[in-house]
């Protein structure tokens, strides 16, 4: 009787049907579940914009079955229940259960989807009114009282009026559809719609304004988790690029995050633990997993690998290959944990199925659209407080998704951001490197902040004489990005006010903004010529400053510099000698993976400096006990290379303090 769960659009939220079962409840205990079940619904308010009769109709109708209930419940049992009412009521309470969670779930869903889903929703609702009408016309001698006898025949009138209406769908919404169809057909031929069209439409869709925009495309965002076929997924994706366009173009406020926490704040929240990277410990952005099965945050586990290992870093094994795959399932669960916690993520990156959905046409014409506008507003701003507002949004647009990325650099947006970097104002500056920083990630635009006048100079400026912290930071993330290219890595390691700058920043900076100078560091170390230049300006100062606030990041710099250091091999290790005691320490009491770092550091300068570096390690107090500790309670590679200590401990003194 109830109906089938095929008449809703496809989709992996709603419950299955077996959640709607009979509750298998006696008689009166049955009675007392409807009761509450109507009472409910009759609490749920009527949808706003779409579907605003039918749902507001509905749920009048069970709040004048709660009354019937309540009736039915003042009865002996044995009047108002027989059995073959009782198999009615269990029914009945299936039919509620539906009628609730449609309501619910309209409310919670997106207004556009909706709109596109009004046909199939609609004939839900007849059906599920329809099959209301049946079973309250198969209840015909309840004996109830006169008052609630006229109720039930006023619920059943109204479901027969429902069942026989001429039209399926309310033709205002229909039309309404057809004209958001229309739209997006035009968007998709390249037509830029028009203002007052657009606005109209927004409109009669309760999006009137940035906030209400913003949460559409989350909820739009949260439809495409739960959709379950491709062609449904492209359809929603968009939507998304027409909500955004909309957003920017009618909204002054447009794609702003106020509400949202920046990055950095994250080390104030209990991140969970499944949702942190194994090597840096902070929130993973995209989170990918390795030939172990281990997951990890992919710009570290990137530059891991990039510095010659090999092996897994949680669990020392050797990788069977280097190949990097997506963790689309734990990136969907942070996106979620994120927006609850009011965090900005790109969850629109985790989709199922992505590289396909992009290729949307509508979505591509519509993010092209908006990045235009964006650059243009850009242009004729008067104002710095303007421009600040612009380049604001483009920030946010930015962190998107990579098409967002690809149309702003292609719209020209480069240029004009680098003229903002030399800019007094403070929340100016920022929100331009920032924007630079989310543009790079995308490959051709970290050519065209290479090649623009004046980008990378402004940047490095930025870096070393920047009006914020925070913008210290961003250059300093800016410039590691751009390091993702072996060619430009090559470039900037050959800049001297490019290694200072970051070198001063990992000194005398905030946590947060050390983090970043000094996973820059540590990308310009993995080149021979550059760590030698490293060495030049001061890196083994800076380590040893640093190793005490954050030693694995520090200790990383020190084993990779003392590795490839080329010229600067002899210095390196002269100046990584005098350390042996701090990296003692850190090996005593240090976490598991500094102490691994730092045993890996000192197999390194006892094999460069021979005898000598030996001799000094060994008089290190109770070294040996350390490097013992550690085989049996280090991790793999920690317990590889304490094992090669002792080795060659053992050796020179076998040798008599002399090399072996």
């Amino acid at each position: 009787m109830a109906v089938s769960s095929g008449t809703f659009p496809p989709r992996n939220r709603r419950p299955p049907p077996a959640s709607f079962l009979s509750p298998k409840l006696s008689g009166h205990d049955l009675l007392c579940a409807l009761h509450s079940l109507s009472l409910s619904i009759s609490a749920l308010r009527p949808l706003r914009y779409l579907l605003r009769q039918r749902s507001s109709s509905i749920i009048s109708k069970c709040t004048l079955l709660s009354f019937l209930f309540e009736d039915l419940l003042r009865r002996p049992i044995d009047e108002s229940l027989s059995r073959s009412r009782h198999l009615c009521f269990e029914e009945m309470f299936i039919v509620l259960q539906r009628i609730k969670t449609l309501v619910e779930d309209c409310s919670a869903g997106s207004q556009t989807w909706l709109l596109m889903q009004i046909e199939p929703v609609t004939i839900t609702f007849r059906e599920l009114t329809s099959d209301l009408c049946t079973l309250l016309e198969i209840l015909n001698d309840l004996r109830l009282g006169e008052d609630v006898e006229e109720l039930k025949a006023l619920v059943i009138k109204q479901c027969r009026e429902d069942r026989s209406a001429a039209a399926a769908v309310d033709p205002a919404e229909e039309s309404l559809r057809i004209e958001v169809v229309s739209l997006l057909d035009s968007i998709k031929r390249g037509i830029v719609p028009d203002h007052k069209r657009l606005e109209e439409l927004f409109g009669k869709l309760g999006l009137t304004d940035s906030a209400s925009c913003r949460e559409e495309i989350e909820r739009l965002d949260d439809e495409i988790q739960n959709l379950g076929d491709d062609r449904s997924m492209s359809e929603s994706v968009a939507l998304i690029g027409v909500v955004r366009y909309a957003m920017c173009v009618l909204f002054s406020a447009s794609i702003s995050e106020s509400g949202f926490r920046r990055w950095g704040s994250t080390s104030e929240l209990v991140i969970p633990a499944d949702f942190r990277c194994p090597i840096t410990l902070d929130l993973m952005r995209d989170p990918v997993t390795v030939a172990t099965g281990q997951t990890y945050d992919r710009s570290s586990i990137d530059l891991w690998i990039e510095s010659g290992q090999r092996t897994c870093p949680k669990t020392g094994q050797t990788l069977a290959h280097t190949n990097l795959i997506p963790n689309l399932a734990l990136k969907c669960l942070i996106g979620r944990w994120c927006r609850r916690q009011r965090l900005p993520y790109p969850a629109g990156e985790a989709r199922p199925g992505l590289n396909s959905l992009m290729v949307n046409k509508t979505a591509v014409e519509a993010t092209k659209m908006t990045a235009s506008f964006m650059v243009n507003k850009l242009r004729a701003a008067a104002s710095l407080d303007a421009m600040n507002g612009v380049v604001y949004e483009l920030r946010a647009l930015a962190k998107m998704d990579s098409e967002s990325r690809a149309c702003i650099g292609e719209a020209g947006a480069v240029p004009m951001l680098a003229r903002h970097l030399g800019s007094d104002h403070p929340s100016l500056q920022v929100n331009a490197v920032t924007t630079l920083l989310n543009l790079s990630i995308h490959d051709a635009n970290k050519t065209r902040i290479m090649e623009a006048e004046g980008a990378l100079n402004g940047i490095v400026e930025v870096l070393r004489q920047g009006t914020t912290w925070e913008a210290k930071g961003n250059a300093a993330a800016t410039i590691f990005s751009l390091c993702g290219m072996h060619l430009y890595r090559k470039k900037l390691g050959k800049k001297t006010r490019v290694l200072r700058g970051l070198l001063n920043l990992a000194r005398e900076g905030p946590i947060d903004s050390k983090k970043d100078a000094l996973v820059a560091i540590l990308s310009f170390a993995n080149d021979k010529e550059t760590a030698a230049r490293l060495v030049e300006e001061g890196v083994m100062d800076m380590v040893n400053e640093v190793a005490d606030d954050l030693p694995e990041a520090a200790l990383e710099i020190l084993e990779m510099v003392v590795k490839r250091a080329g010229g600067g091999g002899g210095v390196a290790v002269a100046a990584a000698a005098s350390m042996m005691p701090k990296l003692a320490k850190i090996m005593r009491g240090g976490t598991s993976r500094a102490r691994e770092t730092a045993a890996a550091t000192l197999v390194i300068i006892c094999r460069k400096g021979g005898a000598e570096m030996v001799a000094e390690l060994a008089r290190v107090s109770m070294i040996e006990a350390m490097m013992w500790e550690l085989i049996h309670g280090g991790t793999a590679r920690a317990k590889r290379k304490a094992t090669s200590l002792v080795r060659i401990l053992h050796r020179w003194a076998a040798a008599g303090g002399v090399e072996a």
